[in-house]
């Protein structure tokens, strides 16, 4: 008898060290804040999933940010011979792939005009009007299909066709680094987590309280700089990421015209299509990242024909908000989860 109740105890025991809980991890990377909340293992140190996840966001700054003026982008960029990384060849390979499939729509090699227009890792002190002429003259050096790889016994080299070619990688890389972190989620056995960085949201599992993430949709406002300050709507997802991308926090206003962030690589300018955000959501954050840009570059009905047709068997779901800062306008797909269609 007494043999069964230190069994039954040692049982009992070593359920409990193995119980899962919710906890809250949460760190500073690529210039601003990363949080994760994630169900773990009792016997995981969280600690050592934090170290895990700055090492990881480091290793990715160091090789793809352009603000850091020692990353392998930065060296590449100033035209130095230098190695590869798996990051680096890695978050290459996507964007070329998503570049061919949005026509040039989302293009990491249009980065000389993002610099032209004052949206990159440089400033420019031309007026509007000689960007657009200078722009113009960019276009033989913009393209994903300029850049190649050579493979040497020394490593992985960014071949270019001409020295001006230059990549930006901020509108992909915040959602691939989300896709980093839930690897590293994955691998320390969590089966519930939401990830955020910059806005940019990968998620899996459900909520501590049940059900599915609740995620809200900023209002695309000009100056709504406070992310869930102003409301646009709030949507239920699961196993997947999730990102917004908006003309309405980075722009600025010369002679009385308004100039987005968003600048499209076939034009050589900023966008002027009524379009003020798109909400994407996808089967990973790097995608969904992408392919907000993508949607932006295009406007609402381009965007429309795009996910009914050449999306349709990748099932991507969308929220766009379109109109004027006076008479905003919504369109989504029937597949989204929202609170605005549940209340009706």
């Amino acid at each position: 008898m007494k043999t069964r109740f230190l069994t039954l105890l040692l049982l009992l025991s070593l359920c409990a060290c193995t119980t899962d809980r919710y906890v809250t991890i949460e760190g500073f990377a690529q210039g601003g804040t990363w949080s994760v909340k994630c169900s773990l293992s009792s016997r995981i140190n969280r600690q050592e999933v934090k170290d895990s996840i700055d090492s990881a966001l480091l290793r990715i700054d160091n090789s793809i940010s352009g603000y850091n003026k020692g990353s392998i982008l930065s060296r590449v960029n100033a035209g130095e011979r230098v190695a590869l990384d798996s990051v680096f060849i890695d978050i290459f390979s996507i964007s070329r792939d998503i570049w061919e499939k949005s026509g040039g729509a989302f293009d990491p090699s249009a980065g000389p005009l993002f610099d032209l227009w004052g949206f990159g890792f440089a400033d420019s002190t031309a007026t509007a009007e000689q960007k657009a002429e200078l722009a113009a003259g960019m276009k033989e050096y913009i393209g994903m299909d300029l850049f190649g790889f050579e493979e040497t016994p020394q490593g992985t080299f960014l071949t270019r066709a001409d020295s001006r070619c230059r990549l930006n990688f901020n509108a992909i890389a915040q959602g691939y680094s989300c896709d980093v972190v839930a690897h590293i989620l994955d691998g320390y056995g969590s089966g519930n987590y939401i990830i955020e960085l910059g806005g940019e949201i990968v998620c899996k599992g459900q909520r501590e309280q049940g059900g599915p993430w609740r995620i809200w949709i900023d209002k695309p406002e000009d100056g709504n700089n406070v992310s869930g300050a102003l409301k646009q709507d709030v949507v239920s997802i699961s196993d997947c990421g999730l990102v917004t991308s908006g003309n309405y926090r980075k722009f600025y206003v010369e002679d009385g015209q308004k100039y987005s962030h968003t600048v499209d690589p076939v034009t050589g300018a900023p966008v002027k299509h009524s379009l003020l955000s798109a909400t994407v959501v996808a089967g990973d954050g790097a995608t969904a990242d992408a392919y907000a840009t993508w949607f932006m570059v295009i406007g609402t009905e381009a965007t429309k024909q795009v996910i009914a047709s050449q999306l349709a068997a990748e099932h991507v779901e969308a929220y766009l908000v379109y109109g004027d800062q006076d008479d905003m306008r919504v369109w989504h797909t029937p597949g989204l989860s929202l609170d605005s269609e549940r209340r009706r």
